[in-house]
């Protein structure tokens, strides 16, 4: 399993292999860049088919986060962690704990937070081992979750994509389908159902997709037909690389903005969307309001308000990358990676 040749190796700075045979923990911390700070990105619990597998997903995902951070102005890096293991039966307190004492190893130049297959309460069990963890429910009793910043962010970036989209400036009446209604796409599906927007869902939990359909007044379909919805924007908000040409082919949309990481199965298909005149909203850009709250809970003056209005600003980041996407006739994909390079200082 070469590292210095794969694909999606972009000169990570640090790629760390863990195992801890009393617990089962077989883990992979990737620090892709930490020019701007410390690697923030969040810990992925999943049952990986093979190592390979699971090293390609750690290596696309902390790249991800390095421009989610630049892109969103935060005084930090990209990094990601994975743990190759079925949540729902393997995840263990002494698994967890193991992965705690993984991440103090790197001594804070790796953070670690809440991500798909990970919890607030693994969060706070991993906080044992280290002080290097972000996510955490805070004095207050507040949530450390940061979903529902992840989806307000997400429904920021959604009005401005589709004012350079559609022409719009308001979500009244707008079809919209939503590709996975787990934490985030649940809370971006009520955001949307409040403004007056016509849901079309799907989920791979039937009874989750069930009940959420009935309480929006939304169409509910299989998962392989969200792509064939009569809508005017698709929000993928399931896991990654759910955009394929093929896809693409299919979507009605002429807008693309979700929640979920690397939407992008190959760097082809931001061509082939523009081909298609869809415009494409750049995942990390979009998703950034969960890295934003869990970056300001790092901080001692943590103002709600100010996080808010952090938040809020992805819309005006939108705003510019849409704006010279047009104007030098380039897909926002490759003005995204553009744009968040030039502030990290790579070429």
């Amino acid at each position: 399993m070469p590292l210095f040749d794969h694909p999606e190796f972009d000169h990570h700075r640090q790629v760390l292999f863990g195992c801890d045979p009393e617990s089962g923990l077989k883990a992979i911390i990737a620090i892709h860049d930490t020019t701007l700070g410390p690697a923030l990105g969040g810990l992925r619990i999943y049952p990986y088919a093979s190592e390979e597998e699971a090293l390609t997903d750690v290596l696309r995902l902390s790249r991800g986060m390095s421009y989610k951070s630049a892109m969103a102005n935060l005084p930090l890096g990209g990094g990601k962690a994975v743990i190759i293991a079925d949540p729902r039966t393997e995840k263990t307190p002494a698994l967890l704990r193991a992965m705690g004492r993984l991440v103090d190893s790197l001594g804070g130049r790796y953070i670690t937070a809440e991500d798909s297959g990970s919890s607030e309460a693994d969060m706070q069990v991993i906080a044992a081992e280290t002080a290097h963890v972000g996510g955490l429910r805070r004095a207050s009793g507040e949530s450390g979750d940061p979903s529902p910043f992840t989806a307000w962010g997400v429904f920021c970036a959604l009005k401005s994509a589709v004012r350079h989209g559609l022409g719009r400036r308001d979500l009244d009446g707008l079809r919209v389908a939503i590709q996975g209604v787990g934490h985030v796409g649940a809370h971006l599906a009520h955001h949307l159902h409040a403004a007056g927007a016509r849901l079309v869902l799907t989920d791979v939990n039937r009874e989750a997709l069930t009940h959420l359909a009935e309480e929006l007044g939304a169409e509910a379909v299989a998962p392989e037909a969200i792509f064939d919805a009569d809508v005017d924007l698709f929000a993928p908000c399931a896991l990654g690389v759910a955009l394929t040409e093929s896809v693409v082919d299919r979507l009605k949309a002429k807008v693309v903005c979700g929640a979920a990481n690397n939407q992008l199965a190959a760097p082809g298909v931001a061509e082939r969307l523009m081909a298609r005149e869809i415009l494409y909203t750049p995942d990390y850009v979009a998703n950034a309001g969960g890295v934003i709250e869990i970056a300001w809970q790092r901080r001692e003056d943590y103002d709600r308000a100010a996080v808010m209005a952090h938040i809020e600003g992805i819309g005006a980041t939108l705003d510019e990358l849409f704006e010279r996407a047009s104007r030098e006739g380039r897909s926002p994909a490759t003005i995204a990676d553009a744009m968040a390079r030039e502030r990290f200082g790579r070429r």
